[in-house]
C-alpha cells in the first residue's frame, strides 16, 4: 500500500536556515568585501557589501553517472577523491541512500518525485530512437522551483527523451540547458552511434546543436566551465537552482593522460582509466566549490551529490562489498554514493543512516525553496531535510525499488511460489524497514571486488559464489540492516514476512500505469536531422498525440479512481 504522505512546508523553515544568528554575518561580510576587490576584474557591479543574501538557499544538485559504491575514498577505495571526502566529511554522508539501477529511471524520479510505476518508465532506459520521454503531465522539479522564483539551469546529461520539442529540458522547467540528450557518447567529439548507420552529434545549447560552443574539450572540463560561467553571470542574491549532471564516469573510458599517471600501479586497464576519470571528476568538484565561494554563493548553498546507479565492474567500476552491479536490483545496483554539503546544515560532520530515496529530493528541495506541493501530484517522495540536517528519524519506511512487468520472466517463477499473492516470475523489489524482498530475475548477482575483470572481459573469475539460476529460485528475503551484502536468504525462515511484503507489492502494482516503451522510430536517425540527435516529431503529429493523451488521461483518471476504491477495500480487509 502506498503510505499516506503530504510534504507541506514546515512553518519553521526560515528559522532552520537562519540559525547561527550574527555568527554568520562575519563570513558574509568577508565574502562581500572580497567580491568588491574583484569588481575591476569584470564581475557584475551589483555585488557589494550592502546587498542582502538570498533569503532562500541556492541549490546545486550534482548527478554523476555510474559511480560505484566503492568508488569514493571514504568508502575505502584505492581511488583518490580528496575533494569528495572533504565535502562529505564536513557535511552529511547518506549511508542508506537509494537510487534506481539505470540512468533514465533515476533521473525521472529525481525530476518528478514519483516511482517509475507511476510514470510508465518502469522498463529499461529511454532509447535514442524511441518516441518516448518523461511524460509531460508530470510537473518537474525545476518547474516547481521556477514557480518559487528560482533561476533554473541545467548542464550535462539529460537522458529523459527528446523525440519532440516539448520533451526538451528548456520545455521542462530549465531556463537554460547546455549538454547532451542521450545516455552516453564520446567525451571529446560528442558523437554517439546507437547502431550502425545511426550516428549523430549530441551537444546542445538550449534546443539547438552547440556547434559554436564545441572546441573538442573533455566533457568533464567543459561542463564544469559552463557551470562556473553560470555562477559568474548570475546575481547571487537571487535564488539559483543548478543541476549539473556529469557524463563521467560512464563508458566509454576516456580521460586526459595526466590523470592516468597517478594510477600506474593499477594493473587492470579498465580500472586504471576509470580511477583516472573519477579523479578528474573530484578535481571538477573542487573547482565548482571554489567558484561557489568566489562568487558569493557558498554560505547560502545546499550541494547534493549523488550517483545515478551502481557501478559497472566490466567498465572499471566497483560496488564491493555490495552484491550485484548497475542494471540489477541487488544492493550494488541501487545503493548509491551520496552526501549533502552545506553551511546551512544544523549537524555537520555526521552520517545519516535513515532511509533516503532519490524521489525524496523533489519534496525536500521544493520545501526548502518555499515552493508549493500540490495534493494532486501524488508524490512518492518525502521531505527528509530534518533527517539529514538535524539527525532526526527519516519519515521514509519503505521503498518500491521497481516492478517491471516486461523484463525477462524468471523461468521458475510462479503464483504458487508467491503464495498466490504474487507471480514471482515478475522482476520486482521492495524494501520495508529492515527487510528487502526480490522476485523474478534481479540481475547479475556476483560480489565483485575492484580490478576483478582483466582486459579480456569476463576472464578469470575470482570465486564460485555466483548464484546459478537453475537452482529454481525466484524469491529472496534479506535483512538488509544485518546483512547489507545479501548473503543470507531468509525467505524460508520467515514466510509470514514474505507474505506481508508480497501483499504490499501487489497493492503497489494496482497503482501502476502501463509501461511506456515504444518501438524504434527510424525517423529518429540523425541523418534526417542535419547529423544531429534531436526532436523528429512534427507539429501535426504532436497535436494528434495530444488528443490521444487527453483521451488516455481521462481513462487513466477513471482507472485510478477504481484502483483507489480497491486499495481502500484491501486496506480494510488487512
Amino acid at each position: 500500500m502506498r503510505p499516506a504522505r503530504r510534504c507541506e512546508p514546515p512553518p519553521r523553515t526560515t528559522a532552520r536556515r537562519s540559525s547561527g544568528g550574527d555568527m554568520r554575518l562575519l563570513p558574509r561580510l568577508l565574502a562581500a568585501f572580497s567580491l568588491l576587490g574583484c569588481a575591476a576584474c569584470g564581475h557584475p557591479a551589483w555585488r557589494n557589501e550592502f546587498d542582502a543574501p538570498s533569503p532562500r538557499p541556492h541549490i546545486v544538485f550534482v548527478m554523476v553517472d555510474d559511480q560505484g559504491f566503492r568508488d569514493v575514498g571514504y568508502h575505502g577505495s584505492e581511488i583518490k577523491t580528496p575533494t569528495l571526502d572533504r565535502l562529505a566529511a564536513a557535511g552529511v554522508k547518506l549511508e542508506n541512500y537509494y537510487v534506481q539501477p539505470l540512468c533514465s529511471p533515476s533521473r525521472s524520479q529525481l525530476m518528478t518525485g514519483r516511482y517509475q510505476i507511476h510514470t510508465g518508465l518502469q522498463h529499461s532506459i529511454i532509447r535514442p530512437t524511441q518516441p518516448n520521454c518523461l511524460p509531460l503531465e508530470n510537473v518537474t522539479l525545476p518547474q516547481k522551483l521556477k514557480e518559487a522564483g528560482y533561476s533554473t539551469h541545467m548542464v550535462g546529461k539529460w537522458h529523459l527523451g527528446f523525440y519532440k520539442r516539448g520533451c526538451m529540458p528548456t520545455q521542462r522547467g530549465f531556463n537554460t540547458f547546455f549538454g547532451s540528450l542521450l545516455g552516453s557518447g564520446d567525451y571529446y567529439s560528442h558523437y554517439k552511434c546507437d547502431s550502425p548507420g545511426m550516428c549523430g552529434y549530441d551537444l546542445h545549447e538550449g534546443e539547438e546543436a552547440a556547434w559554436e560552443q564545441d572546441h573538442g574539450i573533455y566533457s568533464t572540463f567543459m561542463y564544469t566551465q559552463k557551470a562556473i560561467s553560470i555562477l559568474a553571470s548570475h546575481d547571487p542574491h537571487r535564488p539559483l537552482f543548478l543541476y549539473l549532471a556529469y557524463q563521467a564516469v560512464h563508458s566509454p573510458l576516456q580521460v586526459p593522460a595526466r590523470y592516468l599517471e597517478r594510477y600506474k600501479s593499477i594493473p587492470n586497464l579498465h580500472r586504471r582509466k576509470y580511477a583516472a576519470m573519477v579523479s578528474c571528476l573530484d578535481e571538477a568538484m573542487h573547482n565548482l566549490t571554489m567558484a561557489l565561494k568566489r562568487y558569493g554563493y557558498y554560505h547560502n548553498t545546499i550541494i547534493v551529490y549523488s550517483s545515478d546507479n551502481g557501478g559497472q565492474p566490466m567498465a572499471g567500476g566497483s560496488n564491493w562489498p555490495l552484491r550485484g552491479s548497475k542494471g540489477t536490483l541487488w544492493e550494488g545496483g541501487i545503493r548509491a554514493v551520496g552526501f549533502v554539503h552545506s553551511p546551512l546544515l544544523l549537524k555537520k560532520g555526521t552520517v545519516c543512516r535513515g532511509l533516503v530515496h532519490i524521489t525524496d529530493w523533489y519534496p525536500t528541495l521544493v520545501t526548502l525553496a518555499e515552493g508549493s506541493l500540490g495534493e494532486d501530484q501524488s508524490l512518492d517522495g518525502y521531505d527528509v531535510w530534518e533527517a539529514i540536517s538535524e539527525g532526526r528519524p527519516s519519515p521514509r519506511r519503505d521503498i518500491l525499488h521497481n516492478i517491471d512487468p516486461i523484463y525477462a520472466k524468471a523461468k521458475n517463477g510462479s503464483w504458487k511460489a508467491g503464495y498466490g499473492l504474487w507471480d514471482t516470475a515478475v522482476q520486482a523489489a521492495l524494501r520495508v524497514g529492515h527487510w528487502k524482498l526480490l522476485t523474478g530475475a534481479p540481475g547479475y548477482s556476483d560480489w565483485v571486488p575492484p580490478q576483478t575483470f582483466s582486459n579480456v572481459l569476463l576472464a578469470d573469475r575470482w570465486h564460485n559464489e555466483r548464484i546459478r539460476w537453475d537452482r529454481g529460485k525466484s524469491l529472496w528475503l534479506f535483512n538488509i540492516t544485518a546483512d547489507p551484502y545479501e548473503r543470507v536468504d531468509l525467505s524460508r525462515r520467515y514466510p509470514h514476512i514474505v507474505k506481508k511484503m508480497l501483499m504490499r507489492l501487489a497493492r503497489y502494482n494496482q497503482t501502476a500505469v502501463p509501461v511506456r516503451y515504444p518501438a524504434k522510430d527510424y525517423r529518429s536517425n540523425p541523418q534526417y536531422n542535419g547529423g544531429v540527435w534531436g526532436p523528429w516529431f512534427r507539429e501535426k503529429e504532436e497535436e494528434e498525440e495530444m488528443e490521444d493523451n487527453l483521451i488516455s488521461n481521462h481513462l487513466r483518471q477513471k482507472r485510478r479512481k477504481k484502483q483507489a476504491e480497491r486499495m481502500s477495500k484491501l486496506k480494510r480487509k488487512s
